[in-house]
């Protein structure tokens, strides 16, 4: 890799892909790191409804004494939402947080290669569980793809997963490292290219485990995350998680997973499919293995 071409070892300049509840959170810490920050989204609406994420996601935290109010208004003054992706032509790293959906993760992977101007500039994914090589081959930058797996919440969680696929070049790995671990603060941790990662791998059999159970009858999905929590000190029980997580993204990783190894323990359970189909996705539907006042992001 030429010096041309070398991805920057401190990036300034960050476009995030999706406005949800990952790709604001990505924004978020990216922001209050100190970072000329671009959100995409699909459209000018929301665009809007992104920024309102971000401000309420802030205000909180300024409610919480996590973060003074000068501090959480310089965040969201570094933050431009738009509805145009050319809005993105000349970011250094560029973070793609649309839904898990190949087909338009590869979309989007393909559009940005021809948009990002920067020939040193990094594309980076944060998919829970597809193949970083996929997106990568939809470019003619493979070396220049990596995953960035971020954890929800994002400016709450600490850890990030850097994956790297066959092509990914050391430069670029250590590079997103770098800025994972000195820019934004967290632990970064490397995993190789394989469906679910490393964090994914192990978590979401557990919860698959506890979805067979409360479907089974065998217990009800209070008693089993109070057995969790307070039999295992774990600070939330494996269906409150799923919830959180999200019923679709808990589906979706659970069918890459399967798809990749066809080991039964990866199979998304008939009532985890039929939820998803219902729209009971959780805490952001409102609804999901328990009831919630309100839907995240709304209330």
């Amino acid at each position: 890799m030429s010096a041309r071409t070398r991805p920057a070892a401190r990036f300034q300049r960050i476009g995030i892909i999706g406005g949800g509840q990952m790709g604001a959170g990505i924004a978020e810490v990216c922001a209050r790191a100190g970072l000329d920050t671009v959100v995409a989204e699909a459209d000018a609406t929301a665009a809007r409804t992104a920024r309102e994420r971000v401000a309420v996601s802030l205000e909180r935290a300024v409610q919480r004494g996590k973060l003074d109010r000068l501090s959480a208004e310089d965040a969201l003054a570094r933050l431009v939402f738009t509805g145009d992706l050319e809005d993105l032509a000349d970011r250094q790293l560029v973070i793609e947080a649309v839904t898990e959906n190949p087909g338009a993760k590869t979309e989007v992977f393909a559009a940005l290669d021809k948009i990002v101007e920067d020939p040193a500039a990094v594309l980076a994914t944060n998919t829970s569980a597809l193949p970083v090589m996929q997106l990568g081959m939809a470019t003619r930058r493979a070396d220049r793809v990596v995953g960035l797996h971020f954890f929800n919440p994002v400016p709450v969680l600490p850890l990030v997963e850097v994956v790297t696929s066959l092509h990914t070049s050391a430069e670029t790995a250590g590079a997103v490292e770098a800025f994972a671990r000195d820019t934004l603060g967290k632990t970064a941790i490397r995993s190789q290219d394989r469906a679910g990662f490393i964090v994914n791998s192990l978590l979401i059999p557990y919860l698959l485990s506890a979805v067979r159970m409360a479907e089974s009858g065998f217990a009800t999905a209070a008693d089993i995350d109070a057995g969790m929590e307070q039999g295992c000190a774990h600070p939330m029980g494996p269906l409150k998680l799923a919830d959180l997580i999200g019923l679709d993204t808990v589906d979706a990783i659970a069918a890459a997973l399967y798809e990749e190894f066809k080991e039964p323990l990866y199979a998304p359970p008939p009532l985890l499919r039929r939820m998803v189909q219902a729209g009971l996705l959780g805490r952001k539907s409102g609804r999901g293995f328990h009831e919630y006042g309100h839907i995240a992001g709304r209330g």
